[in-house]
């Protein structure tokens, strides 16, 4: 399959389509996916900009909104992960994952699904130390604080997705910790001066990612919030990776020409792989937010690590490469969940705090059995004639709240609680109560909004 990857999207859809389209048309193939690594920005209207963490100057509504309202259709499907600058209250909505529109699909706060038999793994937002250990405790109306932690990674998502077997890829929008010294960090620090303190500290990135790189070994690990492209090569499995240094006499240029940048000239793999600095001019940042890619993979398991740029002109935001995948590709690709996550989904869900203080976990030993069981339950009970469940089946893009318009008086103000049917299909099909936001007493949902499933346990 070739997959397009791109940075951070910061609410420009049509221009990273037409990106994609243009690169169809010079390289004469068809890109058949693409994934976007965070800053998504699914701002459907202009209350939902008011749960927004940026400063009001850069509060606009983007692209999104024609997607979400059917004005406009994605051309190719397009999954994504969060980041620190995006509408909180909807991707809460679809905390377990879900259609931010049609052919749009979110992965959550966590998850992993399948594309044609490619696992693709994800972690939406970023590391801050001081709201890691708490539960997920953000409710609509976000206060200043809360707008800002309920994009902050929990403990508990980054438990859950440690469970997971070998994915195919994995999206952050973080970096791992560490990760820029298996890349040109010389080169890194030619064009981003201002990482020089964080990375001599040893601070630049994320450090729950660095133990998950460690311990998923994914074959692509695909990053952005840097602004910047930046690529490395891990080995795994105990081979020694000796941290890459560049020749200091050797001549190198940082900037060119995008076109050729983006070309299919290059050669590509064929299987898959911090907080900012406040001295970053390209990235948004709070006052309180301040804390050669190769053909054939070596014997040793390598993740390959790529990070990419926001979109903006000249800029290196966009790439495309080519992932074997285990099922045949045809016009419409089969979209399914991925049946060890839904395993852990369960096996977890009973530890989920809706409070600021986590319920204690079990051992490993425990966690890692009590996934074993719910394993043997999804294969019992989620499925179809094909093998596992295609998403569509029980997710159904449905719109919670109007277009850009409608607002009127309340236009400034934040919006209300929506119940996402989306959300509730999917604990339905796992028969697991819904946390996130059950609908209010007395309240029912739109007629043909949820899919059948099993009852709540």
């Amino acid at each position: 399959m070739k997959i397009a990857v791109e940075g951070c999207c910061h609410g420009e859809l049509d221009a990273i389509y037409a990106r994609v389209a243009e690169l169809e048309q010079r390289n004469n193939y068809k890109v058949d996916l693409l994934l976007i690594c965070g800053d998504f920005e699914a701002i459907r209207n202009h209350q939902d900009l008011q749960c927004m963490a940026v400063p009001p100057k850069y509060r606009h509504l983007g692209g999104f909104y024609k997607y979400y309202t059917g004005e406009k259709k994605a051309p190719i499907l397009t999954v994504v992960i969060g980041g620190n600058h995006e509408a909180s209250n909807y991707l809460w909505e679809l905390y377990h994952g879900g259609w931010l529109a049609p052919d749009i699909y979110y992965l959550g706060f966590a998850g992993c699904i399948q594309v044609n038999g490619i696992r693709i793994a994800g972690a939406s937002g970023i590391y801050k130390s001081h709201d890691y250990k708490q539960g997920h405790f953000e409710r609509l109306p976000y206060d200043g604080s809360q707008m800002r932690s309920i994009y902050h990674i929990r403990e508990f998502d980054v438990l859950r997705l440690s469970h997971l077997s070998k994915p195919d890829i994995f999206l952050s929008h973080d970096w791992p910790q560490g990760i820029e010294q298996y890349g040109d960090v010389n080169g890194l620090l030619r064009y981003k001066p201002f990482f020089r303190n964080e990375i001599a500290a040893g601070t630049l990135g994320s450090p729950p990612l660095t133990s998950l790189l460690q311990q998923l070994k994914p074959n692509w690990w695909f990053a952005a919030h840097m602004h910047c492209r930046f690529e490395a090569t891990v080995t795994h499995e105990g081979t020694q990776a000796d941290p890459k240094v560049d020749n200091p006499d050797e001549i190198k240029v940082d900037d060119f020409d995008e076109d050729e940048h983006l070309s299919a000239s290059a050669p590509v793999p064929t299987a898959g792989p911090a907080s900012v600095s406040e001295a970053n001019p390209d990235e948004i940042v709070l006052d309180d937010e301040i804390e050669t890619v190769i053909a054939s993979p070596p014997k040793a398991q390598v993740t390959r690590f790529l990070a990419l740029d926001k979109c903006l002109p000249k800029r290196q935001f966009l790439e495309v490469v080519d992932v074997p995948a285990s099922q045949p590709s045809t016009d419409e690709l089969r979209v399914t969940f991925d049946p060890e996550w839904l395993a852990i989904t369960r096996a977890f869900h009973p530890f989920f705090s809706s409070g600021r203080s986590q319920k204690a976990y079990p051992k490993p030993h425990q966690s890692q059995q009590s996934v074993e069981k719910e394993l043997k339950w999804v294969r019992n009970n989620v499925g179809d004639n094909e093998g596992m469940k295609s998403i569509s089946d029980c997710q159904v893009f449905w719109p919670t709240a109007p277009g850009p318009g409608s607002e009127g008086s309340a236009k400034h103000q934040q919006p209300p609680w929506y119940t996402n049917p989306q959300t509730v299909a999917f604990c339905n099909l796992l028969g697991i109560e819904n946390k996130i936001n059950p609908a209010p007493a007395g309240v029912s949902l739109p007629s043909g909004s949820v899919p059948g499933g099993l009852p709540p346990r």
